[in-house]
C-alpha cells in the first residue's frame, strides 16, 4: 500500500475543519450528571483463571441509563496496597475478552481495568455487555445508530460508560484513584480521548491509532469501514448530511483532545486507511497539554506499532504513574 494521505510535514501542521458545537460542554455535563443520579453499583467478583501471577475480578457497574456494563480488573498477585491504575478501552467490534487475555499492565505492576463495550464483542474478542437502547434505522455496524440526534447516538452511551468505568475501577480499595491513566487502540483510542476530555484528574492518556477523530475529513477520505458506514448511511438517506455532521461534532475526538489536561502519547501509521494519519494528527495537534508526543510508524497500516508501541508505552507511562 502506498502513502495516501498528507505528507508528514503537512500532517504536523494540519488542523481539523470540525466545528465544535456551542453547547458541547453543557451537553456532556448534563449527560454525565444524569448518569451520576443513578448508583454506580460497582461489584467485583474474584475469578479463578488458573494463573499464579495475577488476580482477576469480574466487574459489573452501572453505565449510561443505569445499564449494567462488564469489565475485568486485574491485579498483581498478592497486592496489599493501592496501586496506580491503567484503564483500557477496546477496538471496534471487540469486547473485554477472557479473564486471562489482558496481562501487560498487571505484569508491569499496576492495577488494570478493561471495559467491555456495550453491544460489541463478536469481532476480535468476545464481550458480555448488551446495549438495551434501540435506535432508528441504521447501517449495519455501530457508527450510525441514532446518528440523527446526539442524544440518541450510540457513542453517547459508550463515552458515558467509559467515564463510569473509570469511576468504578477507582472505587476498588486496591486502586489508587489519584494515579489513573487511560489507554486504548483504534475505537479504544477514540474513547481514551473522550475520557481525557471529560475526566479532569487523570495522570496520563495514551490513544493508540485513535478512531472517532476529525469526522468531516475521515468520512470523506477513506473508503474503509467503520468510517464508511456513515457514507453508506447518507447514500441511502439523502439530504441528511448536515444533520449527521451536527451529531458527530459532539463526539469528535478533536474537541475532546482540546480539553486534554494531562501528558499524552499518541500513535499513528502513515499507511493506515482505517484511521487515516491526518485524522489522528488533527486530534494530536489540538491536544490541550504541552507534554504530548506521537509515535509515527511509516510503513504500517492500522496495526500501527503493535508490540513495538507497547514497548514505547512501557517506557513512557510507568514514570508518570509512579510520580502521580
Amino acid at each position: 500500500m502506498a502513502l495516501f494521505d498528507l505528507s508528514l510535514p503537512q500532517l504536523r501542521d494540519y488542523r481539523s475543519a470540525s466545528v465544535e458545537p456551542e453547547d458541547f460542554d453543557a451537553f456532556w455535563a448534563k449527560t454525565l450528571a444524569e448518569a451520576r443520579t443513578l448508583p454506580l453499583d460497582a461489584r467485583f467478583e474474584p475469578v479463578d483463571t488458573g494463573l499464579r501471577t495475577v488476580e482477576v475480578h469480574d466487574v459489573t457497574f452501572a453505565g449510561f441509563g443505569g445499564h449494567p456494563v462488564r469489565g475485568w480488573l486485574t491485579l498483581p498477585a498478592g497486592t496489599a496496597e493501592p496501586l496506580p491504575l491503567v484503564v483500557t478501552f477496546v477496538g471496534y467490534g471487540g469486547g473485554r475478552g477472557l479473564a486471562h487475555s489482558n496481562l501487560l499492565w498487571a505484569s508491569a505492576g499496576f492495577a488494570h481495568f478493561v471495559m467491555d463495550t456495550r453491544g460489541q464483542g463478536s469481532g476480535h474478542s468476545p464481550g458480555d455487555t448488551p446495549d438495551p437502547a434501540g435506535s432508528a434505522p441504521a447501517h449495519p455496524g455501530y457508527m450510525t445508530r441514532g446518528i440523527e440526534d446526539p442524544h440518541e447516538y450510540y457513542y453517547r452511551r459508550v463515552f458515558t460508560d467509559a467515564v463510569r468505568a473509570v469511576e468504578a475501577a477507582r472505587s476498588h480499595p486496591l486502586t489508587d484513584a489519584a494515579r489513573t491513566a487511560v489507554t486504548g487502540i483504534s475505537q479504544g483510542g477514540g474513547i481514551t480521548l473522550a475520557v481525557a476530555g471529560l475526566v479532569p484528574d487523570l495522570v496520563a492518556a495514551a490513544p493508540d491509532v485513535p478512531f472517532l477523530c476529525d469526522f468531516p475529513r475521515a468520512i470523506r477520505l477513506t473508503n474503509r469501514d467503520p468510517y464508511r458506514e456513515v457514507g453508506r448511511y447518507l447514500k441511502a438517506h439523502r439530504g441528511r448530511t448536515e444533520q449527521v455532521a451536527r451529531t458527530l461534532a459532539y463526539f469528535d475526538g478533536v474537541h475532546f483532545a482540546s480539553r486534554g489536561r494531562v501528558p499524552a502519547l499518541f500513535s499513528t501509521a502513515l499507511e493506515d486507511e482505517t484511521c487515516p494519519p491526518s485524522t489522528v494528527f488533527a486530534a494530536f495537534n489540538a491536544y490541550g497539554h504541552s507534554e504530548k508526543s506521537i509515535e509515527v510508524y511509516d510503513f504500517n497500516d492500522h496495526e500501527g506499532g503493535g508490540p513495538f508501541h507497547e514497548a514505547a508505552q512501557l517506557r513512557w507511562l510507568p514514570p508518570l504513574l509512579r510520580r502521580g
